[in-house]
């Protein structure tokens, strides 16, 4: 798969920015031309092809993150009974929750709903849609090896146990902080880069 990169596009910096350079260039050891590389790649984690992402699209982006969410929330059960005033926090998820895991087709039709009808449809939805979408799809397939590891050492108790109660909380935190933080960027307007799944996003995104 070829790489391409997120920041293809060459969007023009806001007003805002232009107001800052001054104040950029006159940090110790940071040129002119490194202040207007670094303003422009920053302009352009806000922009779709070019132009900002509008209101649709930022909604559409976040909700993507929803997806890989709410496949992996049952990592949680551990975390969830330790603290029960994470319970509350997902409250207002549990409909989604039960309508996700009401038929299990819904995950595999969600997924490829996502992959071929938003992030291989470049004619009908912008970069800025197709990547996040993209980011949440690879962030779900990589759940599979959790799932795998489970299957294979399923401890009944002593350390064993004690070292699949964190990984599963680990998966589940960082699903949840995967959640938060691509759904509030998108909401920004603003591209966000998850660890471990952004550069597999970027490759199959044209």
């Amino acid at each position: 798969m070829a790489s391409s990169p997120l920041l293809f596009f060459s969007p023009k910096p806001s007003p805002l920015l232009h107001r800052h350079r001054r104040h950029l260039n006159q940090i110790p050891g940071l040129s002119s031309r490194r202040c207007r590389r670094f303003l422009d790649s920053f302009a352009a984690r806000a922009t779709k092809n070019g132009e900002p992402a509008d209101p649709l699209d930022r909604i559409l982006g976040a909700a993507c993150y929803l997806y890989p969410f709410l496949d992996g929330v049952h990592y949680g059960r551990f975390v969830l009974t330790e603290f029960p005033s994470l319970q509350l926090v997902l409250q207002p998820f549990v409909p989604a929750i039960h309508l996700f895991r009401s038929s299990p087709l819904i995950p595999s039709l969600l997924f490829f709903t996502l992959y071929f009808a938003v992030v291989r449809n470049p004619s009908r939805f912008g970069r800025f849609v197709r990547f996040n979408t993209m980011q949440a799809i690879v962030l779900d397939v990589l759940l599979i090896f959790p799932d795998l590891l489970e299957r294979i050492f399923n401890p009944n108790g002593g350390i064993g146990l004690e070292l699949l109660q964190s990984f599963d909380s680990t998966v589940f935190l960082f699903l949840l902080v995967s959640l938060v933080y691509g759904s509030t960027a998108c909401l920004m307007g603003q591209v966000p880069r998850l660890p471990l799944v952004a550069e597999a996003a970027e490759m199959r995104v044209m």
